[in-house]
């Protein structure tokens, strides 16, 4: 079957990378989960155990038949149906829905009138069979694929069916031939659901999941409407020269923004251990949005990716695109993703903070206490441990309340709408990497009228993402030579997942003004201003309390003050830098017999090495 973004000149690419993986075993689940036509699912039935899945019905049925395991047999119908339809005489089937809108009776040339009728019977005749019992919905199944083959094969388009020929294609003036189509035999009972991707994944698990789901704006319901009406059989509206039926499947694939969100939300969620993803380079998502996403989920160093050089499908109208624009010859590649999924993911924060603690995230989660119900991250800045920590409630609290209040916003906001309102500013203002103007007129409004999603532009565009305020609390942070852009995306996306999944209370205050409502049950994460540091963010002068030296007993007392009453803490700091060795912090520790773990590898921060340490009392 004729059929755009059909992988059976990928097979063999998939199944070299099954070999190295060591994954053709047999009897393993593989969910192929968007599968059209099932040229995958069915390559590897009787191999493994196949979940297939499509939204529209015309995949569904299809995968069903080639699904099925077995040849039916047709007991209960008690002959073969091919042979029978062939001994039919349909001259006079002038009731069906496809000879009056798909042929020449209407004005189209889908179909000659003769196949149009012939197919028009044989799709009647089979739901009036399944709904007197004499055929198994496996069977019904079976017989509308093989009409879907047969129709195929006759259809007066040139790929798609978005538009019929004008010109009679000579095989379309053929009788169409109605046969039994070849399957493989299965001793799986396969799985078979017509339903939207992430709504089905919840549902189903595997070993593994191979996703090959559409990459351009269109929509595949549009270019495959006769198909979808005939698998139905639903007797449409229709409109437009070429009859369409309403969109009522769109998918969110097809379109930028969404598409993201939909891909991170599946790969989050799957409950396979082994992920094979292919795409293409003219895809609406890029390589280095899917390959930050892949491995933020991996286990680290699974990740592959293959680019392999492709011969694209391309209709009638994309030909005189290419030639117009001179990119006739312009190479195509199909993309080829691997993970083996990790089983926790690490997140960061969507900010890109200064002083975040993703490069020392396993000193610190490999130190925590067992049992966290609460924890305060009392000085919680970008959220990247709020957002890692195994606790089932988070006090994320941090003294710059446009921080917190930006955080919340983004995590009860869908990052689609975000996105979407992004590009409205992005059209406004003309913002781009280094743009001066457009930058410092954003900047002029959102001081006049703050808002957090105003706040979180500035500092995708701002010099080196800071969040600087004056000592009236206005946003005073030059043009930088970065933007908002895929990767930014991603963090964006991971977070509002992450955030969905947990229990976290952004707030906003003096760290000292918890020390009241801490239970001894609590566990407290602090991550202050290491002092010695130039940071902008600690220096007093930039609308907030800055960071010195009375600041730092005032915290040696706070845990002090929490140990006395049993309350477990960790402090992350640093060990020694480029400066030379934090000598009272480590006094400090060695006096109370505090633990110090230090970090086995050296962080680098604005340009100077130090060691990471944690100092934890239990």
């Amino acid at each position: 079957m004729r059929y755009i973004g059909n992988k059976t000149k990928l097979l063999q690419e998939i199944d070299n990378l099954l070999a190295e993986k060591h994954l053709k075993k047999q009897g393993a689940v593989f969910c192929d989960l968007f599968s059209g036509t099932a040229t995958v699912g069915g390559h590897y039935s009787g191999l493994y155990q196949i979940i297939a899945n499509d939204i529209l019905d015309f995949s569904y049925e299809v995968s069903r038949g080639v699904l099925l395991g077995h040849k039916p047999e047709f007991k209960k119908l008690g002959f073969d149906p091919f042979e029978w339809f062939a001994s039919r005489d349909t001259t006079c089937y002038t009731k069906g829905f496809c000879y009056n809108t798909f042929s020449p009776k209407a004005k189209r040339q889908y179909f000659s009138k003769e196949n149009a009728k012939y197919i028009d019977y044989i799709r009647d005749t089979v739901d009036s069979w399944f709904a007197q019992k004499k055929i198994t919905a496996a069977e019904k199944s079976y017989l509308i694929m093989c009409l879907l083959e047969a129709v195929s094969k006759v259809a007066n388009v040139a790929g798609v069916y978005s538009a019929c020929l004008k010109i009679w294609d000579p095989r379309a003036v053929k009788k169409m031939v109605f046969a039994p189509v070849a399957i493989n035999n299965s001793p799986y009972q396969n799985k078979i659901y017509c339903k939207d991707a992430n709504e089905l994944l919840p549902a189903i698990k595997g070993d593994i999941l191979y996703l090959d789901p559409p990459y351009t704006p269109t929509q595949y319901n549009s270019q495959y409407h006769v198909l979808e009406t005939i698998a139905r059989n639903d007797r449409p509206a229709v409109h437009g020269v070429g009859a369409h039926r309403d969109n009522d499947r769109l998918s969110k694939w097809c379109k930028k923004g969404e598409v993201e969100y939909e891909f991170e939300k599946l790969i989050k969620n799957a409950n396979f251990k082994h992920i094979i993803f292919s795409y293409s380079d003219k895809g609406i998502m890029s390589a280095r949005f899917i390959e930050c996403v892949l491995k933020r989920y991996a286990k680290p160093g699974s990740y592959v990716f293959k680019k392999i050089s492709f011969v694209k499908y391309k209709s009638s109208r994309s030909v005189d695109r290419e030639n117009k624009s001179h990119t006739k010859h312009t190479p195509h590649y199909e993309y080829l993703f691997y993970i083996e999924k990790a089983d926790k993911a690490k997140y960061v924060s969507p900010l890109n903070y200064i002083g975040g603690k993703f490069e020392t995230l396993d000193l610190i989660l490999n130190n925590l206490p067992a049992g966290i119900t609460t924890c305060y991250d009392l000085f919680g800045g970008g959220a990247t441990v709020s957002l890692n920590m195994p606790a089932r409630k988070i006090i994320y609290n941090d003294i710059n309340h446009y921080v917190a209040e930006l955080l919340k916003y983004l995590s009860e906001t869908s990052p689609v709408s975000v996105y979407k309102e992004i590009q409205k500013y992005q059209r406004k203002y003309g913002l781009q990497k280094a743009a001066k103007k457009a930058y410092y007129s954003l900047r002029d409004q959102y001081n006049k009228t703050p808002s957090p999603l105003l706040l979180y532009l500035l500092i995708c565009y701002g010099f080196e993402h800071q969040i600087r305020f004056n000592s009236k609390h206005e946003f005073n942070n030059p043009c930088g030579n970065s933007g908002f852009n895929d990767e930014m995306y991603e963090k964006l996306i991971s977070f509002y997942l992450c955030t969905q999944d947990k229990k976290i209370d952004f707030l906003t205050g003096d760290f000292f003004s918890y020390l009241d409502v801490i239970q001894t049950s609590d566990f407290v994460y602090l991550d202050p201003p290491y002092l010695g540091n130039d940071g902008v963010y600690q220096d007093g002068k930039r609308g907030f309390k800055g960071w010195d030296k009375a600041q730092e007993r005032q915290l040696y007392r706070f845990m002090e003050e929490l140990h006395s009453r049993g309350i477990r803490f960790m402090l992350s700091n640093y060990a020694q830098h480029s400066a030379g060795k934090n000598t009272g912090l480590l006094s400090w520790a060695k006096k109370h017999k505090f633990k110090v773990v230090e970090d086995l590898k050296t962080t680098k921060r604005n340009r100077t090495r130090r060691k990471e340490i944690v100092i934890v009392n239990y």
